[in-house]
């Protein structure tokens, strides 16, 4: 959920970018940082033994706010932290020289993290004589990502495999013709991928030749747009309101979609309000089916679904080039 401060906190927005990163003292290609994303893709240097890597970071901020507010010795700390390995790293930052933004490193260790780690900044200083007030946080966080590459490789998504024509559950079996299920009722999004639709596990796991991989991509790519979908809606339907009925952000992967992909859904909108109006949308059914050809795009561009198709067109037209010669 969104924290209510009982104290003064920054109006205006905390906005965080990454410059560069680099692994081992070597640069990381820019192609790897997705502003739009907000993802740095560790996972895609397709090596794993690497020890030490750098975020090149600079933060933008309301400074006639900072100047004019309440607060003292304020200070900007960014902190990558990631729950499955209990790390938690806090780097100060520093005011630039040549410009009103705050710039610093932070230093990403291999062996502290697992799967996925989020970066977030905060501005602390001190009001009413106690030190260490959070005045201000970043709107939306990046997320750094340490996972083999898969269908929705920008989230903590469990993906199993289960049979669901002759499989142990049986509430599965009612879609024995589904290639695949998003289950998002546990703690993490589940994909199930049904191994008894012919061919499919074999297609994602084993293909080989151009226009199997750009096949597989297609597939793992649709696969990724209907997860992004379903937790979308299942985040948004799971939603808590304060006492004066605002709603308010839930915490855990459900946040994290939200974040991500409102943005898209209501662009120009703050994430506070953009997550009102959605689910207003939602609860009365005013604008509720204007705004679904919303979700289908931020579900497609989240999941890389026109790049993808674009691969599997060219993949099949030099295949017909080359049988026709």
């Amino acid at each position: 959920m969104s924290t209510v401060y009982p104290y003064p906190t920054l109006v205006g927005k905390i906005d965080v970018t990454v410059r560069q990163a680099s692994i081992d003292g070597k640069p990381v290609q820019l192609s790897l940082i997705s502003q739009r994303d907000r993802v740095v893709a560790f996972h895609q240097v397709e090596r794993d033994d690497w020890v030490e890597g750098f975020l090149d970071i600079e933060v933008s901020a309301p400074n006639e706010e900072l100047a004019d507010g309440p607060w003292a010795g304020v200070t900007c700390v960014a902190v990558l932290s990631e729950g499955a390995t209990n790390t938690r790293v806090v780097s100060r930052l520093q005011r630039g020289r040549h410009d009103s933004n705050w710039h610093g490193e932070v230093r990403v260790r291999r062996s502290e993290h697992l799967t996925q780690a989020v970066l977030d900044v905060s501005f602390v200083g001190s009001h009413g004589g106690i030190d260490g007030r959070i005045i201000g946080v970043s709107e939306t966080p990046w997320v750094v990502d340490f996972l083999a590459r898969t269908p929705t490789r920008q989230n903590e998504t469990e993906i199993l495999e289960a049979d669901f024509r002759d499989g142990p559950q049986e509430w599965l079996r009612p879609f024995k013709d589904a290639p695949w299920l998003i289950d998002t009722t546990g703690d993490m999004p589940t994909v199930l991928l049904n191994t008894s639709f012919e061919g499919l596990t074999e297609l994602l796991k084993r293909a080989r030749g151009p226009l199997e991989k750009a096949t597989a991509g297609l597939v793992a790519a649709q696969i990724a747009a209907d997860a992004w979908s379903t937790m979308f809606h299942s985040a948004l339907g799971d939603l808590e309101r304060d006492e004066d009925g605002t709603p308010q952000l839930p915490g855990g992967w459900r946040e994290s979609v939200l974040r991500l992909m409102l943005p898209d859904v209501l662009p120009g909108l703050p994430i506070a309000d953009a997550l009102t109006e959605a689910h207003g949308r939602r609860t009365d059914g005013n604008g509720w089916a204007e705004l679904q050809p919303r979700i289908q795009f931020a579900a497609s561009r989240r999941a890389q679904i026109p790049k993808n198709l674009t691969s599997a067109i060219r993949s099949v037209s030099r295949a017909q080039e080359g049988a026709n010669r």
